[in-house]
């Protein structure tokens, strides 16, 4: 195949699907108990240990993707006559796009034939993942790069998010909430419901008591925007909670008869700062967003 997909671990598919594929990778940052780790989708570090990690009081933290490492990736798929589409994580919530671009620029200035497209998907996690796949198989559909990016631009204000965030005091050392406000809703049982808008941008659309009934909002979220079920791809992305992510999954199969469902763990980079027991519903929706 002369076009490659690369996509960030951003995307948090599953690594036998990267495995499997030919789609390109590349992965933000994770500082994690003393030591920095490429989010690989689990390779290097392995889910379990990094939630684990989190429930016992360990503090991660996270880095873009920089220029400098974008360069190398473009210039050795380049370097093999490779046409590039990067579908990159939400700019409004990384500067991992920003730095693509930048890498664009010089690659083109040594490799002036050079065909590298990068694309703001203002999606993440899951989200992102179900993007890529889609994408992924136009190419594998005999679909030209031009009409994989032209789809891509339309569509991705189409996926919705939707989370559940288990533990407030993650989202409060992001700076995404008062330790106030997180003290009262973690004692109150409250979970938050986060989507993302249009400009990328994460909004807490409403806060609801107990985990079943804010899984059960999700699902009416799917009931209310989604259509043409049966040939709908929904991901679903958890914090190491995969008890909760199948019943999730078990509910949309048999109310919704959805036959695709891709499930994995939140990578180390978002599930930083989302923490575990976070659970996520994405899917797209030609009602678009929110």
């Amino acid at each position: 195949m002369d076009t490659v997909l690369l996509v960030d671990s951003s995307s948090d598919l599953p690594l036998k699907f990267i495995e499997e594929s030919e789609v390109e990778t590349i992965g933000l940052m994770c500082h994690f108990k003393d030591k920095e780790y490429e989010d690989d989708f689990g390779k290097s570090l392995k889910y379990k240990e990094f939630y684990d990690g989190m429930r016992n009081g360990e503090k991660p933290y996270t880095s873009q993707i920089n220029s400098y490492r974008f360069e190398q990736k473009f210039k050795e798929l380049v370097k093999k006559n490779k046409k590039v589409i990067y579908l990159a994580f939400d700019s409004a919530i990384s500067g991992t796009f920003g730095s693509a671009e930048v890498a664009r620029e010089e690659v083109i200035k040594e490799y002036q034939d050079a065909d590298i497209k990068i694309v703001d998907t203002k999606c993440a996690s899951i989200g992102e993942g179900i993007l890529v796949y889609y994408a992924w198989k136009m190419l594998e559909a005999g679909k030209s790069g031009d009409e994989v990016i032209e789809w891509a631009k339309n569509s991705c204000l189409k996926v919705n998010h939707w989370f559940i965030v288990e533990n407030l005091f993650h989202l409060s050392r992001g700076g995404r909430l008062s330790m106030s406000k997180a003290v009262v809703g973690t004692l109150l049982n409250i979970k938050p419901i986060i989507c993302i808008n249009d400009l990328g941008e994460l909004v807490n659309v409403i806060n609801i008591r107990g985990k079943k009934k804010a899984i059960r909002f999700l699902t009416e979220e799917l009931r209310e925007k989604g259509s043409d079920y049966e040939n709908m791809i929904v991901g679903i992305s958890h914090g190491d909670c995969i008890e909760e992510a199948e019943y999730l999954a078990e509910i949309v199969k048999s109310e919704f008869h959805v036959k695709k469902i891709i499930i994995n763990h939140v990578g180390p980079v978002i599930g930083s700062h989302v923490g575990p027991g976070m659970l996520s519903l994405c899917f797209f929706s030609e009602k678009g967003r929110m």
